[in-house]
């Protein structure tokens, strides 16, 4: 996948509203692989709809969103499933992480799906990101900043185009926003990968292509 479009796209929920400035809503949008994007937004004006609607996830939008120029809504259940698995690579806002799992297990449910990373690799992350002696613990007893890393690690592991990562960093300080974001663009940089990230205020640290949303 080499371009991602959107073409005069709004939530449904906002019809009828006042227009607002916006580079993303009703206007002509394009992500192009290998690029950085930062949707930088206020809580309520759709950044975590635009990621569930480009992973498919949600449908109730007006206009159209394109993946190299198909409209996304034509997909079939199997090619998106295919989508989720090779092509884009997703960290919801809530994380969604099973909590009666182990951190380990949790990635490693992501892991065995895609084969994409060694179990050495895996324990790296871990103790790149401070946290290898949580690798056996249940998510449930992990703080929500550890949880926000195991996500981290789990949406890494898998081969990708573009990496939508909903407020990445909203529960790191800056110590580890900087490490995150080193591994996250190192990977991003070794699959030529797009990076779309959202923040409503601690940004994920880098250069990207600002967007207002």
């Amino acid at each position: 996948m080499e371009k991602i479009e959107l073409n005069n796209t709004l939530p449904k929920v906002f019809a009828g509203r006042e227009p607002v400035p916006s580079d993303v809503w009703q206007c002509d949008l394009a992500f192009e692989r290998g690029k950085h994007y930062l949707i930088v937004a206020e809580s309520g004006t759709g950044k975590s709809s635009l990621c569930a609607y480009l992973y498919g996830y949600r449908v109730d939008y007006t206009g159209t969103m394109r993946f190299d120029g198909r409209d996304i809504r034509t997909l079939t259940i199997p090619e998106w499933c295919d989508v989720r698995q090779r092509h884009i690579a997703y960290l919801p806002q809530d994380l969604r992480l099973f909590p009666e799992l182990t951190a380990l297990e949790n990635v490693q449910l992501k892991n065995r799906l895609t084969g994409h990373k060694t179990e050495k690799e895996i324990r790296d992350w871990f103790e790149a990101l401070g946290i290898p002696d949580k690798i056996d613990s249940t998510v449930a007893k992990l703080s929500i900043g550890q949880q926000q890393r195991v996500a981290i690690i789990r949406t890494l592991c898998q081969p990708a185009e573009f990496i939508l990562l909903d407020e990445p960093v909203s529960h790191l300080d800056d110590t580890n926003n900087r490490i995150v974001a080193d591994m996250i663009m190192a990977e991003a940089n070794r699959q030529g990968t797009s990076i779309v990230a959202t923040s409503v205020g601690n940004h994920l640290q880098g250069e990207f292509i600002v967007k207002s949303l």
